[in-house]
């Protein structure tokens, strides 16, 4: 039996995924496998960057296909206005999407000892629960169930109802701990989290990062990094004028809306100093195109992973909804949050687990 394998969904999930084998014993190095669904974001050429380091065995791309790729399922998707049909087209709903994706996965799961799965709400996590096999959860982002407890909000009405025909029956499907074959759910930090799960595991992303080595350091850069000559470049060239303000985007609203609360930020923040911008690695908008003026970081690179440049420092680093407490090469932080939000969108958009 192979011994471990990583599903991952974002860059984010990637990194995490480096610090956990790199945390590991030496001579459990390139023994894993790691998986990069295609279905969220467009991994480019990471997978060939990750094979080149030797740290895993081998490397996958996956090729998961959301509920809406088979129109054959729009049909349990209606709300029939009663709980019990709509639970009767839940389950029904449950088994077909884990069968339908059966043709896209890359490998046989029964193969491996241990399974880590980022993102089980996707289909990945319907196919291994169908199928009765055992995995561990993994938060999506740092904390984000601080803010966005995805199980309970999706389950709103009924949720302990949901999460036992889940846990126990596997009729249906809740994510994040409550999934029949999920062994634990990993997350940084436990006391920051509203709602108890008792699949819930703690693991802490900086004490991962503490135990680098500057080797590990240099491997993860290696696979993350698509120019480093050129990012030295930018760093030395950043350190050449003074305050720096560092603007990090979110996937949020819609496009125009987006674009404005960006502008907005922009100019509440440029007169403290100069203004650079590092766009999410899922943000769709051409923040290049539109905001030209501004020097940029590669979206794909994680916001983490630049901690560990030594020269690279700003004075302020600004998020709206990006978790930031572990930048360390900023003097201040500064996360907006959901009352600067409010201002652009419906609140019940973005604050989910106030409505739990």
């Amino acid at each position: 039996m192979k011994e471990r394998i990583y599903v991952c969904h974002t860059y984010y999930h990637v990194y995490v995924t480096f610090l956990k084998e790199l945390n590991l014993p030496e001579e459990k190095h390139g023994q894993a496998t790691l998986v990069l669904s295609k279905m969220s974001i467009d991994f480019e050429h990471l997978k060939e960057r990750v094979e080149r380091t030797g740290l895993f065995e081998q490397v996958f791309e996956y090729d998961e296909k959301r509920g809406d790729f088979f129109p054959e399922l729009a049909y349990h998707n209606r709300d029939r206005g009663n709980i019990v049909f709509n639970m009767l087209a839940r389950i029904s709903y449950t088994r077909k999407l884990a069968k339908l994706n059966e043709p896209y996965v890359p490998v046989d799961f029964r193969e491996y000892g241990d399974i880590y799965v980022y993102c089980d709400s996707d289909p990945i996590g319907y196919y291994l629960n169908q199928h009765r096999i055992h995995y561990h959860a993994l938060e999506d982002g740092l904390n984000c169930l601080k803010n966005y407890d995805a199980a309970r909000y999706d389950n709103r009405g009924h949720f302990k109802l949901k999460a036992f025909l889940s846990m126990y029956l596997n009729l249906i499907f809740v994510q994040n701990g409550y999934g029949k074959y999920c062994l634990d759910m990993e997350v940084n930090d436990m006391s920051l989290l509203p709602y108890p799960c008792p699949r819930y595991i703690q693991q802490s992303r900086q004490a991962l990062v503490e135990r680098l080595k500057p080797s590990d350091k240099e491997l993860i850069l290696q696979a993350f990094i698509r120019d480093k000559e050129g990012l030295d470049r930018q760093i030395e060239e950043s350190n050449q004028v003074g305050d720096k303000i560092l603007i990090l985007t979110d996937p949020l609203c819609t496009l125009d809306v987006r674009e404005r609360i960006f502008r907005d930020i922009i100019k509440r923040f440029a007169p403290e100093g100069t203004i650079f911008l590092k766009p999410h690695p899922r943000d769709a908008l051409d923040y290049r195109k539109l905001f030209p003026e501004y020097p940029q970081f590669d979206a794909t690179v994680p916001m983490e992973m630049l901690n560990f440049f030594p020269g690279l420092r700003f004075k302020k680093v600004v998020a709206v909804l990006t978790e930031i407490k572990a930048i360390q090469f900023a003097d201040e932080v500064v996360r907006l949050g959901e009352d600067f939000m409010d201002a652009y969108e419906d609140p019940l958009i973005h604050r989910q687990n106030e409505q739990i």
